[in-house]
């Protein structure tokens, strides 16, 4: 055994990464409040590399196969890593995200977060957001392929369809539940919570309470043999099991017993409802037999209050600990305020000037108010001359108060610091843990503000497309059966790969130049006079038609491009013949260089991606995507759509959903062009992105002409570069295409199909 190291501050989260063929014993990954992820062998204690990105602390992980990781963050994103890279960034919660799970078959990915919701993510994009707890989700488990399990602050347990109904509610905590873990046949669970108990959850009921001496049980864990392992906050890792070979010896169990008689339980926490102890019976209340496992009774004894919890394997009643009083708030009046997913003593609103916005400034005492201060005016780019202003407020306003040094036997492994009890005093901090999700206190409801403000958004790495279908191997097996195991053969004896790597960009070239101009000359009619173009603007466009077509000597002149740019600036309904001229000329070096350089390339693609809304005219939302496909023929607009690659992407995928066969063939072909530019250079985040875009438009196309494009990109990206295909394995795309491998007509489709799942 041996200690691992590589954080600068705490580490707030552990998980387990499968075992591969490069590291057979698997890897560790931690998540700390230094913003970092860090990846560990089993026998090094050193990290073998570290992930950065997040903004702020790592509070969870979940891991895939092929290598895939998952983190959320108090950042409010999710991030999608494969080996020491980060593919893809989630976002669209407005709090903390404090539980992720990667779903095991489907890659689907869920983020339950301190906004009350989760979300199921597909191809980077939200899927669908499930409403229903009353407080911050604090943990999510997996029950099988269509059903998970979650646990929030609001002390109850959901049982929910990815469709998106809940099936079920189950209540028996009576305070926060931090932590959910499934047995291993999927069906029952445990969870542990700040009411100091670990429950045992079988057929659906509450069939089991134990107690432990300390307040807050922050985590639990089923062990493969069924062994449950929790985490509190005295510092103290227990494992409980039902075989008796493993259970502990008589002095053990002794021990614990003695440790959690000797406990002191604070009345205000709730764990044990309302408590009258002028009403309690005495001792001779303990003869008669409990009626369930983990039942309590409190009694009355000397003066003090005892609470009991029946064993019904001991037929008897233990004592889990004394009952004392404490002054302070009570759980409702305790003063803390949830802002962006943390908890603060103090959450002002700052008016900076009269007609200018509020701000929100979050505070807790044991901070320096002008360290706060500082940082308030930073986030929110205010001027520095405000910096005493500010900082007089915070003072003035909690009135110097501050905390004094509090020493602790134990401190939390996740924030460092005191745990912050409910019913305890604001100002004090005599807890033996803090919360590892907020780094304070548990959240409580109704606290004294309700107002949450929307964090802000963490940089992108990739965009917003992530897909994360995982490899089903039971699968791959029934196609070996249906499809012959020539499907999965070297396809290189018996048809070479004419297909991929794809080195040049494809382009649409076909054109009618008498059509486009006898149109262009039908709408001009109707054009206000203000837009509307002269007989030599319609000339000067005749002329440059006939020179992109015709392969001319004679180079497109200023004049005839600055009439085609008026022309592409004609309304909607009418500019369609103009965006077909500009898409054949795009294709000249001359034109290209002159609407991609850096002098105008904004408004060009300004202009290009107005046209790919979604709500905007078919014939637009073609001519425009054919246009972005036939700018890669050049280099400088090689370059510019590289540069946009994400603001491109991002739009063009919105017309996926569409009936225009057309348009998703064209849209399969800017895909194409990105694979064929991304094959080129070192660049997997990119690869990430247009393997996400393969994957989301493979689900809802049809056309086989755009699938056999989606294929070719597919086989270029991935060729020659083992972590594309790791990448492509994790994102499922194998069990996307394999139907394709058995379509008899276009036989290019099934011969590309075949060799791309050759390479994966």
């Amino acid at each position: 055994m041996h200690c691992m190291s590589g954080h600068s501050n705490f580490v707030s989260c552990v998980c387990i990464i499968p075992p591969s063929d490069l590291y057979p014993r698997g890897l560790i990954a931690t998540g700390g409040n230094d913003h970092n992820i860090c990846i560990f062998t089993v026998d090094n204690p050193a990290p073998l590399y570290v992930l950065k990105g997040h903004k702020n602390t790592v509070c969870s992980l979940s891991s895939g196969k092929f290598g895939t990781l998952l983190s959320g963050s108090w950042d409010t994103t999710a991030k999608v890593w494969l080996n020491d890279r980060c593919m893809m960034t989630l976002q669209g919660h407005t709090a903390a995200i404090w539980a992720v799970k990667i779903l095991p078959e489907q890659g689907l990915m869920l983020t339950g977060s301190a906004d009350k919701t989760i979300k199921l993510w597909k191809a980077g994009r939200c899927e669908r957001t499930f409403t229903g707890h009353e407080d911050c989700v604090r943990g999510l488990a997996i029950l099988s392929e269509t059903e998970f399990l979650s646990c929030a602050n609001d002390a109850s347990v959901r049982r929910w369809q990815i469709s998106g109904e809940c099936l079920q509610v189950y209540y028996g905590h009576t305070n926060y539940i931090y932590s959910i873990s499934v047995f291993p046949q999927g069906k029952d669970f445990v969870t542990t919570g700040e009411d100091r108990s670990l429950r045992i959850w079988k057929r659906g009921e509450c069939a089991q309470t134990i107690r432990l001496p300390a307040q807050s049980i922050w985590c639990c864990c089923v062990l493969d043999n069924g062994d449950i392992v929790v985490g509190a906050s005295d510092g103290i890792i227990r494992v409980f099991t039902e075989s008796s070979e493993r259970t502990a010896s008589a002095e053990e169990i002794q021990a614990f017993e003695n440790e959690l008689s000797q406990a002191s339980i604070d009345p205000k926490t709730g764990d044990l409802g309302d408590i009258n102890a002028d009403d309690l019976p005495g001792r001779e209340h303990l003869k008669d037999p409990g009626t369930r496992d983990g039942q309590t009774r409190l009694i009355k004894d000397n003066g003090k209050v005892e609470a009991y919890q029946w064993s019904v394997s001991e037929g008897r009643w233990v004592k889990i600990g004394d009952v004392v009083g404490s002054s302070g708030a009570t759980q409702q009046t305790s003063g803390k305020v949830l802002f962006e997913g943390k908890e603060y003593d103090y959450v002002f609103t700052i008016d900076v000037n009269e007609s200018g916005p509020s701000y929100k400034l979050p505070y807790n005492i044991t901070e320096d108010p002008w360290l706060t201060a500082y940082n308030f005016l930073q986030k929110n780019d205010l001027n520095p001359m405000f910096l005493d202003q500010v900082a007089k407020f915070i003072i003035d306003n909690t009135k110097g108060q501050t905390l004094g040094n509090t020493t602790t036997q134990f401190s939390d492994p996740f924030t460092g610091a005191g745990r912050y009890v409910p019913g305890s005093s604001s100002g004090s901090n005599t807890g033996s843990g803090a919360d590892p999700f907020t780094g304070a206190g548990p959240y409580v409801p109704d606290s004294v503000s309700n107002t949450v403000g929307l964090a802000g958004k963490a940089d992108l790495c990739i965009g917003r497309f992530f897909c994360g279908k995982c490899f089903h191997r039971l699968l791959s097996l029934l196609y070996f059966l249906y499809v012959g195991m020539g499907a999965y053969k070297s396809p290189a004896a018996k048809t070479e790969n004419i297909y991929f790597p794809k080195k040049e960009a494809v382009t649409f070239d076909q054109a009618n130049p008498a059509q486009i101009l006898g149109k262009l000359k039908e709408l001009n009619g109707s054009a206000s006079e203000e837009q509307k173009l002269t007989e030599d603007d319609l000339i000067i466009l005749e002329k440059i038609l006939s020179t992109v077509c015709n392969t001319s000597a004679e180079a497109p002149t200023a004049q005839q491009l600055q009439t085609l740019w008026k022309a592409v600036n004609w309304p909607e309904d009418i500019v369609f013949p103009a965006l077909d001229i500009l898409r054949l000329s795009i294709r000249h070096p001359i034109v290209n260089e002159n609407f991609c350089s850096e002098k105008d390339h904004v408004q060009f693609i300004i202009l290009l991606l107005k046209f790919l809304n979604p709500k905007g005219k078919q014939a637009n939302q073609l001519l425009a995507l054919r246009a972005l496909c036939n700018c890669f023929v050049s280099q400088a607009g090689q370059k510019l759509m590289m540069e946009q690659r994400d603001e491109i992407m991002t739009q063009a995928i919105e017309l996926k959903s569409g009936s225009n066969k057309n348009i998703l063939i064209a849209l399969a072909t800017l895909t194409l062009n990105y694979a064929v530019c991304l094959h080129k250079v070192s660049n997997i985040e990119g690869k990430a992105q247009c393997l996400s875009v393969i994957s989301t438009v493979m689900e809802v196309v049809q056309d086989l002409e755009a699938v056999f494009r989606l294929l070719v990109a597919l086989g270029t990206l991935i060729s020659g570069d083992t972590n594309a295909v790791q990448l492509a394995k994790s994102l499922g795309v194998d069990s996307q295409i394999k139907k394709y491998a058995s379509v008899s007509e276009p036989t290019k489709v099934s011969e590309c199909c075949r060799f791309v799942l050759n390479l994966l």
